[in-house]
């Protein structure tokens, strides 16, 4: 068994996150890499490094920390503090997302350089106490917040709202997706403080954090305790009629969300935590805030790569996929040497969880059926796919090896059902390694380390050519194809195919040891009427016309192919393309000049 070394490494990097550079401290375990947010990376383009230590934020919304109207040299204001600071956030422009993609999803803002809890801010913490509270003016007599249908709620920049019915259809898990805060109780309205990635809300594309929930399926909330409106989400069934009303006033006042923590990995729901812990029935649970913007994810099966799904013309970029093939975290170094000296640290960890990850897969398939085929080998690849025009792309797949068979999934197979149903399977008997390019030195930089399959079908060669990261992988894989196929003709031992032998019916047996057997068709008794028989080291040439014909001479005073059939020369006629024949036999040929000690 190989004796891994693990890399244990820290640093700061940044982190794209919603098409701008977030600066991150990572920390690489033996198991995981966690990411904690420290700056959002400023300057044209992201690309200035500010290590002042500070939890800012990024700064209204505004990518790469520039305000409207901030010149270079004073990118931000001072805020001021008390009502005149909020209607300043107020003015800032609406905070962005809960999710990729979406607009006007609101969260914290903070002017500046300045954390949450900087002098002078008024305090951003969503407890129910800071707003709504009986001396508050929010949800007071008179204001906005309870208004009816058809009201306008005028906001401090004299703009208003119109009131929007809103459809949403719960999945078949995870709800609405939403988290609330307020109620009659706290002189507030309901209203939406989270919307999770990926679930119901999210995905209506039409809800965001500062809608008011006025009613649910037509039942009014607008004097809803708390409770009564968690019931009523609860309760609303699959298809859910939400009639909501932005409220400008209060988003900027919603703790800034987790950007971080929000990241979605391995399948995952992103989960971040509740301001009040209150959620409708299909919201994650949480305990209660982190104290940091932090993202632990396991690297078990993870795809650690470079310059696959983004150009790296400065050789900086990071790319970790996650195990479900959904997620890609792209985290950028400030120099290449850091970026090789990152990905080699990453890859030789991931790489070290993989006999357990065998051991786990191979223990728990083989609980659920003792007939299920042993894993060799499993791993991620990059294999290049044609794009219309003729261009050419490299697509991330999972290549697992078992005793028998080559299976390609899209992403890490966890379950039964997904073993059942791989996007391709080629048995290693028909499979042949053909050839290997890679300049020494790790990593790669482009496609310049890859391998190329060919498999034998009935419809003639299949090629699939699979780009690795280092030559480390590229070693391991022709090792691991090229041993399996041997494996596989040990233990597959024989093929047999029905044929046409000068117009008789016969059929055609390679076995492993013996070589080749004719009989007659049908053969009675079994294994009965040999027509003929010969040892591997009898033939002397074999083709094929690439249809339906194979070739086989095996010497004699007639032994030119092409030639007066006869038992020296042979053309068997196959009835379907004869390349899966040819290619076991090459497989049968290499594995016994293997054992004998003739090939390496």
């Amino acid at each position: 068994m190989a004796v891994w070394t693990r890399a244990d490494k820290r640093g700061q990097l940044d982190l794209l996150l919603r098409d701008r550079w977030i600066r991150v401290a990572a920390e690489l375990t033996r198991e995981t890499l966690t990411l904690t947010a420290e700056a959002e990376a400023t300057g044209p383009g992201g690309n200035h490094w500010d290590y002042n230590g500070s939890s800012a934020a990024p700064r209204n919304g505004v990518p790469n920390g520039n305000e409207p109207g901030a010149s270079p040299g004073n990118p931000a204001r001072v805020p001021p503090s008390g009502p005149e600071q909020l209607q300043s956030q107020n003015q800032g422009g609406r905070a962005r997302g809960g999710s990729p993609g979406r607009g006007g999803v609101g969260r914290c803002q903070t002017d500046g350089n300045y954390g949450p809890s900087s002098p002078g801010k008024y305090p951003n913490n969503c407890a129910n106490s800071e707003f709504g509270s009986p001396g508050s003016s929010y949800g007071s007599p008179g204001s906005s917040f309870g208004s009816r249908q058809g009201d306008a709620a005028l906001s401090p920049d004299g703009s208003s709202e119109a009131v929007r019915k809103v459809r949403v259809v719960k999945q078949e898990s995870g709800g609405l997706g939403i988290s609330i805060k307020g109620g009659r109780e706290n002189r507030m309205p309901i209203l939406i403080s989270k919307i999770f990635p990926g679930l119901a809300a999210d995905q209506s594309r039409a809800l965001r954090v500062g809608d008011a929930i006025l009613s649910v399926n037509g039942s009014d909330l607008r004097e809803a305790t708390h409770d009564l409106a968690v019931q009523a989400l609860k309760k609303a069934g699959k298809e859910v009629t939400l009639e909501v009303k932005y409220i400008r006033e209060v988003s900027p006042l919603f703790k800034k969300p987790s950007l971080v923590a929000d990241l979605p990995w391995d399948g995952a729901r992103a989960q971040s935590p509740s301001c009040s812990g209150s959620e409708d029935s299909g919201s994650p649970k949480h305990c209660g805030a982190s104290p940091r913007d932090r993202k632990v994810m396991s690297l078990k099966m993870c795809f650690i790569s470079r310059n696959l799904t983004m150009p790296d013309l400065e050789n900086r970029l990071l790319e970790l996929h996650s195990p479900d093939g959904q997620h890609t975290v792209v985290l950028r170094c400030k120099d290449g040497a850091t970026a090789n000296s990152w990905f080699t640290a990453v890859h030789t960890n991931v790489a070290a969880l993989l006999p357990h990850t065998l051991a786990h897969v191979n223990a728990y398939l083989g609980a659920s059926s003792p007939a299920h085929p042993h894993l060799q080998h499993i791993g991620w690849l990059a294999e290049q796919v044609q794009l219309e025009g003729g261009r050419q792309q490299h697509k991330p797949v999972v290549m697992a090896l078992t005793e028998k068979d080559i299976l390609l999934f899209e992403s890490v197979p966890w379950s039964r059902e997904s073993w059942s149903a791989p996007l391709l399977t080629h048995p290693l008997l028909a499979t042949r390694l053909v050839q290997c390019r890679g300049a020494r030195g790790s990593p790669p930089q482009g496609s310049d380390t890859a391998f190329v399959t060919r498999t034998g079908t009935g419809r003639g060669i299949e090629s699939h050519v699979f780009r690795v990261e280092t030559q480390w992988d590229l070693s391991t894989w022709t090792r691991a194809l090229v041993q399996g196929a041997h494996a596989a003709a040990e233990l597959i031992k024989e093929v047999s195919i029905g044929c046409t032998l000068n117009r008789q019916d016969v059929r055609l047996t390679l076995h492993y040891e013996k070589g080749f057997t004719v009989t007659r068709e049908p053969a009675d008794p079994p294994g009965g009427a040999v027509l003929f028989r010969y040892p591997y080291e009898k033939l002397k040439m074999s083709a094929d016309d690439g249809m339906r014909n194979l070739y086989l001479d095996f010497g004699g005073p007639e032994g030119e192919m092409g030639g007066r059939v006869s038992p020296s020369s042979q053309v068997f006629d196959l009835h379907s393309g004869p390349k899966p024949v040819v290619f076991v036999l090459h497989s049968f040929l290499s594995a016994k000049l293997t054992r004998m000690g003739l090939l390496t």
